[in-house]
């Protein structure tokens, strides 16, 4: 029996998970945005967390450029995405409030 390459496994399972994301994302009714960019906002702060710890490993000399580099751009990226959710929780919010016609 011949053996798969594991980097082609796991690239086929990257692809598929971006299909099944797509697909759970746009199927979300409106009323639900909310809880879900609360869920994102906390993957996105796990992220943050695991970013500092990548590029605070010159600490304990025992990381490398490409560690730094690439924790520094997750840090970046995950900041980023939890300041959106808040401003897109914070619009998503703001539509249920009634307006005060004074």
């Amino acid at each position: 029996m011949e053996q798969i390459d594991p980097f082609i496994f796991q690239l086929s399972i990257f692809v598929l998970a971006i299909f099944v994301g797509y697909f759970v994302v746009w199927s979300v009714t409106p009323a639900l945005h909310t809880p879900l960019m609360s869920v994102t906002n906390a993957i996105s702060s796990v992220i943050v967390v695991g970013a500092l710890l990548a590029v605070g490993v010159s600490l304990v000399d025992a990381g490398s450029w490409t560690a730094k580099i690439f924790g520094f751009i997750a840090l970046i990226l995950a900041s980023v995405n939890i300041f959106g959710g808040f401003l897109v929780t914070q619009r998503m919010l703001a539509m249920y409030k009634k307006k005060d016609n004074k």
